[in-house]
């Protein structure tokens, strides 16, 4: 189905919403950040630290409850051409509900079910069926993600709800666009189980923190949809924002995550090489190499990790100052040796040193591959002062080679709620919400340009000393 079939479709369904939604459960929206790992990739895959911080680039889910007449879900995802409906009344909830089975959404889920992925299968195996290849895995893994979650949480007495998903972020580049998705739907169905409260101005620390626990781990769930087995850092940045340090030693306990919430907004320029990769294929070719050179791929893996806690000390030392080029040059050779380190472990590519090597050219800022490696992004550290010549320099030559560049921040908020849908008085409606094309007007509509309006959105606090 095109994306124009999509829309005509989807302004069908808000045109029966808006005559059939309840004014009881008005629209409203979830959003939440896309992320890059600025240290440890892929030694974070093998019990090490990384740190992860998240970027301006969001995706947003908004949801439209219906009537009681209605007995259909939709998720409508423009952006990658998926737009699919299921009659409520006809999925597994039987299987689901089991006591052996049912989880409660403070439940902690390591594994996915074997049997309750089993019975989701006849559910999934008419999503898309005219797409072919890559794009329709692409589109399975996002229903697979989503009917889990719902299955799990929600209950055959749920109403008839319109999900609908866009994202600035592009997709499999690195950026952790299925985590960013993954919390978006893992937030909107907590939020209409009632098992979040808030945000809101007075809510306690503590109650803030065991909510975002709460999101992080169904986000973790949707990702073992995806993924099959995702170390968990892109939902966990994705959730709490700003930036963490990671580590998972143990896949049967919680990881270890320490908010590094006093992460400064940083400027980055990343870079897409449009050169499509897979992460488990370069997860695989990491592990082929340490079960060949076992102690070699220790070595480099354990240096990966000595940067990651190298950037830690910086970064919370007390002299810490983000202007100062001195303190940028030092972060930036950490980001140089990361690089050389996962370079070594043979993860690169040519159009990632590429990119590299139009930057240094230029004397732009520090630069590595951000992700699983083997395409995806690089993310360059721009240096204080740069000036507006030579960065404009730079975009034209990446320009020049037809790289995707976005200019944006690290170390910005983490999951959010606009509760209801309305921004400048007005609500943002479905059809309006579809018809927003590109990264701006996208931002615009929703409020994320940094404009007053943008302060209805609400964000989880949790104060520093927590």
């Amino acid at each position: 189905m095109d994306k124009l079939k999509i829309q005509e479709q989807a302004s069908e369904d808000e045109g029966k919403s808006r005559r059939l939604s309840s004014p009881m459960n008005p629209a409203f929206m979830t959003s939440a950040p896309g992320k890059v790992i600025v240290y440890g990739e892929h030694a974070v895959v093998h019990g090490k630290a990384a740190m992860a911080a998240a970027i301006s680039l969001r995706s947003y889910m908004h949801v439209t409850t219906l009537s009681k007449s209605r007995r259909d879900i939709s998720l409508i995802f423009p952006d990658i051409e998926l737009n699919h409906s299921w009659n409520i009344d006809e999925l597994p909830w039987s299987t689901f509900a089991h006591p052996s089975k049912k989880k409660t959404y403070y439940s902690l889920v390591t594994t996915l079910d074997p049997h309750l992925s089993e019975a989701m299968q006849p559910h999934l195996a008419n999503v898309s069926p005219e797409m072919k290849g890559e794009r329709r895995k692409v589109h399975q893994a996002a229903a697979s993600a989503f009917l889990y979650l719902f299955l799990s949480l929600g209950s055959q007495a749920f109403p008839g709800c319109v999900y609908t998903l866009r994202s600035t972020l592009p997709i499999s580049a690195g950026l952790g666009s299925s985590a960013s998705i993954s919390v978006c739907i893992s937030s909107a169905l907590l939020l209409q189980i009632r098992a979040l409260s808030g945000p809101h101005p007075d809510q306690p620390s503590e109650e803030a923190k065991t909510q975002i626990e709460r999101i992080n781990r169904w986000a973790f769930v949707a990702e073992m949809c995806i993924h099959g087995n995702p170390s968990g850092v892109d939902n966990t940045v994705a959730t709490n924002g700003r930036a963490v340090l990671f580590k998972r030693e143990d896949y049967t306990k919680p990881p270890k995550v320490l908010p590094l919430r006093n992460f400064p907004e940083l400027p980055l320029l990343l870079v897409n090489t449009r050169q499509s990769r897979s992460t488990a294929t370069e997860v695989a070719k990491v592990a082929a190499l340490k079960t060949a050179y076992p102690e070699v791929t220790d070595l480099i893996l354990s240096a990966i990790d000595q940067v990651t806690e190298s950037a830690h000390e910086l970064l919370t030392s007390s002299g810490f100052t983000p202007e100062d080029a001195a303190t940028t040059e030092k972060l930036g050779s950490l980001m140089n040796i990361n690089h050389g380190l996962l370079v070594s472990l043979g993860v690169s590519h040519p159009k990632l040193e590429r990119i590299k090597e139009l930057v240094e050219s230029v004397g732009a800022g520090y630069t590595k591959l951000t992700g699983a490696g083997g395409g995806g992004s690089a993310i360059t550290l721009l240096k204080p002062g740069l000036s507006a010549g030579k960065l404009a320099d730079l975009e034209s030559r990446l320009d020049a080679e037809d790289f995707e560049r976005f200019e944006t921040t690290l170390g910005g908020e983490g999951v959010g709620v606009l509760w209801p849908a309305l921004l400048r008085g007005k609500e943002i409606d479905l059809k309006g919400f579809l018809a927003a094309e590109g990264e701006q007007a996208i931002e615009m509509l929703v409020g994320a340009d940094k404009h007053e309006e943008g302060r209805a959105w609400k964000f989880w606090k949790v104060a520093e000393e927590d």
